[in-house]
């Protein structure tokens, strides 16, 4: 596996494999990897013959400082995990190789209201730190196929906004979200929770479930104010949202029309660390 740390290498070894007519795949990660994101190598691997995972925390898309912070970093362990699965190559740039002008006054996607919604909300700023480190990383890669989890699908529908805004037509493969056998949706905030915690944090799927499973057409407010209470006597310290948003461009679908695609999304915090999570419903 090849690890590297400069953009003008990183080309490098695309140009040297694409001039062999091989087909890029690339994974973008902030590391402290889990069978999620390996989910993600594999089904590059499946469809590329070279595969590019890049590990950076990227400060830019942390509204809150601490959170940046306390972002776990097990790069040791990620390697290891990425030479089983045989990765091809793992980016690791710094800040200045990415930002070398610096992470001030950078510039500002016209992503519309997407990014103001539920996530965006609740994390200002948020999804133009998201943008602003994929663009830069996809210029740098120019891979053929871009690898994203469903976990963050509010992010993957920004993701393709940007793309079309930069005219970029890197097709995107979106992959399943992975869950522990308790349904809990992996992730790297996950190592931040205590065994106990972990067990009670279960209990946001479990909500999802619950609206997925007594969603009616017509307004069901009730309905989301149920499981946010079940969400907090079920142990969680309090809960940004849970909603109902349309499949096609997440806007709000509270008042369900009873037939279209709709995702119900949640974040809340436990333990002082929040957790995201989806599920998809069809009527």
């Amino acid at each position: 596996m090849i690890i590297l740390k400069k953009i003008t290498l990183l080309k490098a070894v695309i140009a040297r494999e694409k001039a062999a007519n091989r087909t890029i795949g690339f994974v973008p990660t902030m590391g402290a990897l889990h069978e999620g994101h390996l989910s993600l190598v594999k089904r590059a691997l499946q469809q590329c013959d070279f595969v590019i995972t890049s590990i950076y925390v990227n400060p830019t898309q942390f509204n809150n400082q601490e959170d940046f912070k306390k972002y776990p970093i097990t790069l040791e362990e990620d390697l290891q995990k990425l030479m089983q699965e045989r990765c091809h190559a793992v980016f690791l740039p710094d800040t200045d190789e990415l930002y070398p002008t610096g992470i001030e006054d950078l510039y500002s996607y016209p992503l519309g209201f997407i990014e103001t919604i539920l996530e965006g909300e609740h994390r200002p700023g948020h999804f133009q730190g998201v943008c602003n480190v994929v663009d830069r990383l996809l210029r740098a890669v120019n891979p053929d196929r871009l690898f994203l989890g469903e976990k963050d699908a509010q992010q993957c529908k920004v993701i393709a906004n940007m793309l079309i805004l930069t005219n970029n037509l890197v097709p995107i493969e979106i992959v399943p979200t992975m869950r522990a056998a308790s349904g809990l949706a992996l992730s790297s905030r996950n190592k931040r929770l205590s065994d106990i915690g972990l067990i009670k944090a279960s209990a946001l799927y479990e909500c999802l479930l619950f609206v997925k499973k007594n969603l009616k057409p017509g307004d069901n407010d009730k309905l989301i104010k149920e499981a946010k209470t079940s969400l907090i006597a079920a142990g969680f310290d309090s809960v940004d949202y849970i909603a109902i948003a349309k499949e096609a461009d997440l806007s709000d679908a509270m008042n369900w029309d009873g037939k279209e695609a709709v995702y119900i999304f949640g974040a809340a915090y436990i333990e002082g660390v929040r957790l995201i999570d989806n599920t998809r419903f069809v009527g």
